[in-house]
C-alpha cells in the first residue's frame, strides 16, 4: 500500500508542476484587491462581489455543494458600545464605585445586557482535564460573576506544561468567556496577569491597526454572557478584601498548579453594557467539495480553508488586504482546479471552504464548527491558508518582541502543530519535495497571540488537528500599501504545492493525523 501511494504522489507532483499558475494566482488576486471591492469588508458590497466571485470559481473548477448552495449564510451583528452607559458597578461591603467604559474597563457585547451578581475569583478561569488542571475544581460559579487572569500559569517558564511559553488554546479570552458560561457564570472580568514579561491586552492592541466601522458578532453566537478587560488598579482593588496583591496570587497558582481560593469581602458587581447603535446583515462562507473514491472512506473530510474578507476603507483609503487575505483565497481557488481537474479522485472527501467575517473575530469559521455541513468527528485535518504572498519583515507588530530573520524569501511560518506532532510530519515530508524553510517559532509566542488569531483556531477548539500556513507579518499589515506588488509569487507558488502534496497525502493515507491536547 505504501509503495501504491507513493507513485500516486510521483505522478501527483510532476502532474503538479506543469497545472499550478501564477498567472492565475495572480489575476485571482488583481481582482479580490482591486479597488472596486473596496476592501472586502464583512456586510458591504465588496463583500459580497467576492462571495459572488469565489462561488463561480469553486463551481468551475468542479466542486459539489454539500447542502443546496456553496453559500452558507450566517447572520450578523454590527455594533457600536456606547461608552457613556456601559460601565461596571463594584459594592464592596456598602461602598459603592462606578467604573466608565475606557476608565477601568473595556471590552463589548452585541446586544444590550445588565449581568449582577457576587464576584468570585476563578484563577486563570482554565479548565483543563489533559493537564490535570482546573480553577474551577470546587467552586460554585452559578450566578456569579467570574474574576480571572489573563493567559495561563507558568506563561515564561519553557517547561511549562502548557505549551512552554507559547499559548493553547485555553488561553484564548473566547475559551475564558466558554468556560466560565459553562459553569453558570452570568458575566466575566479579565484581570492583567501582574508578573507577565509581556505586553498586556490593551498596549498589544496599539501595534494592531484598527478595523473599520463598528464590531461585529455573530448573530447566533456560542458566546451568551458578557466580558470585561479591568485595569490593574481595579483589578488590585478586588483582591484587597482577601488581603493579597495579584502578583502574589498568580505567583501563588503558577508554583501549585493548583487552584487559589480567595475570600473577596462579598464583592458584588454589575456589569452593564449599552449599545449606540446596531444592524443586522448577511454574509456567507463558500463551501463546495470533491467527493472521495473510497466507499469506506469518503464520509471522512480534508478541510481546505482561507478567508476571503478584509477591512475595507479607512480614513478614505482602500486597504486592498492583497497579502490578507486575497493571497489565500487565491491559493484556495487554484487548490480547488487543481483537485478538480484530476482524473483520480483521493479516497477521503476534500472540502474547500473560504470564511468569511474573518478579520471581525474569525465569526465565518466560528459558524462553521457549531453548524459543519459535514461532522466534525470525521474531519481528519484542517489547512488553512492566511497571508501567503509576502516575505516577514520586522514591523510595529512584531518590534522588540520576536525576532525575525534576516531573509525569509523562502520561509514558511507553521502554526498550530503542537496539536498534532503526526500532522506536522505529513507537511514536514511533502516540503521534502518542495523545498521551504518550515518555520515554528508562532508556535512558541505566547505575545502575539496568534494561535487563536485566524480560521485554524476554530478546528483547535474543537480537537480536530488544524494547521495555519502563515507567511508572517509585515509593515503593510492591515494598511493600504497591502498589495498585488509586493507579492513574492515564487514562494506563494511552492506553498500552493505544498499544501497540495499534504492534502492529497492526508485525503489517501491510510491512518489520519490525530489531534494530541495534552503535553509533549
Amino acid at each position: 500500500m505504501r509503495v501504491r501511494l507513493l507513485a500516486l504522489g510521483l505522478v501527483a507532483w510532476a502532474a503538479l508542476g506543469q497545472t499550478v499558475s501564477v498567472e492565475r494566482l495572480r489575476a485571482d488576486i488583481a481582482f479580490l484587491s482591486s479597488e472596486p471591492l473596496q476592501g472586502r469588508r464583512a456586510l458591504e458590497r465588496g463583500s459580497d462581489v467576492a462571495v459572488q466571485f469565489l462561488a463561480a470559481e469553486f463551481a468551475k473548477a468542479g466542486l459539489k455543494p454539500v447542502a443546496d448552495s456553496l453559500l452558507q449564510q450566517f447572520e450578523l451583528v454590527e455594533y457600536r458600545t456606547d461608552p457613556r452607559a456601559t460601565r461596571l458597578t463594584l459594592d464592596q461591603g456598602g461602598r459603592k464605585r462606578r467604573y466608565e467604559y475606557g476608565r477601568g474597563i473595556t471590552g463589548g457585547f452585541p446586544q444590550a445586557v445588565t449581568a449582577a451578581g457576587p464576584v468570585v475569583f476563578a484563577g486563570y478561569g482554565i479548565t483543563a482535564p489533559e493537564y490535570g488542571y482546573d480553577d474551577y475544581a470546587g467552586l460554585d460559579a452559578g450566578g456569579k460573576l467570574a474574576l480571572v487572569f489573563e493567559y495561563e500559569p507558568r506563561m515564561h517558564d519553557p517547561r511549562s506544561p502548557f505549551n512552554g511559553t507559547g499559548n493553547t488554546r485555553h488561553a484564548s479570552p473566547r475559551a475564558k468567556v466558554l468556560n466560565a458560561q459553562a459553569h453558570g457564570a452570568v458575566g466575566l472580568l479579565i484581570m492583567p496577569a501582574p508578573n507577565r514579561k509581556r505586553p498586556a491586552a490593551p498596549a498589544r492592541r496599539t501595534r494592531t491597526p484598527r478595523s473599520t466601522g463598528g464590531a461585529l458578532a455573530l448573530a447566533e453566537s456560542e458566546i451568551r454572557i458578557p466580558a470585561f478587560n479591568l485595569s490593574a488598579e481595579l483589578a488590585e482593588s478586588l483582591l484587597a478584601p482577601a488581603g493579597k496583591k495579584p502578583a502574589e496570587v498568580q505567583a501563588a497558582i503558577d508554583e501549585t498548579l493548583r487552584p487559589v481560593r480567595l475570600d473577596l469581602g462579598g464583592a458584588r458587581a454589575e456589569m452593564r453594557v449599552a449599545l449606540a447603535g446596531s444592524r443586522r446583515g448577511a454574509s456567507a462562507n463558500v463551501i463546495g467539495m470533491i467527493e472521495g473514491s473510497d466507499p469506506r472512506l469518503r464520509e471522512e473530510t480534508v478541510l481546505f480553508c482561507a478567508h476571503y474578507d478584509h477591512n475595507g476603507v479607512r480614513d478614505g483609503k482602500v486597504l486592498p488586504g492583497a497579502d490578507d487575505n486575497a493571497s489565500g483565497a487565491a491559493g484556495l481557488i487554484e487548490l480547488a482546479r487543481l483537485f478538480g481537474a484530476e482524473r483520480a479522485r483521493p479516497r477521503r472527501t476534500l472540502l474547500f471552504a473560504a470564511f468569511g467575517a474573518e478579520e471581525a473575530g474569525l465569526l465565518g469559521s466560528y459558524y462553521y464548527t457549531a453548524r459543519p455541513p459535514r461532522p466534525l468527528a470525521a474531519t481528519r485535518a484542517v489547512l488553512n491558508l492566511d497571508m501567503i504572498g509576502r516575505d516577514e519583515k520586522p514591523s510595529a507588530q512584531t518590534d522588540k518582541l520576536i525576532e525575525i530573520a534576516a531573509d525569509t524569501t523562502n520561509e514558511l511560518n507553521l502554526i498550530g502543530t503542537f496539536y498534532s506532532p503526526e500532522l506536522r510530519k505529513v507537511l514536514e515530508r511533502e516540503n521534502g519535495r518542495v523545498g521551504l524553510g518550515l518555520n515554528y517559532k508562532w508556535d512558541a509566542d505566547g505575545t502575539l497571540n496568534v494561535l487563536w488569531r485566524c480560521d485554524h483556531f476554530p478546528f483547535l477548539m474543537r480537537d480536530v488537528p488544524a494547521v495555519w500556513l502563515f507567511n508572517g507579518f509585515t509593515p503593510d499589515y492591515h494598511q493600504p500599501a497591502d498589495t498585488i506588488d509586493k507579492l513574492n509569487f515564487v514562494k506563494m507558488e511552492k506553498i500552493v504545492r505544498l499544501a497540495y502534496l499534504a492534502g492529497r497525502a492526508l485525503a489517501d493515507e491510510e491512518r489520519p493525523p490525530r489531534f494530541a491536547p495534552g503535553p509533549r
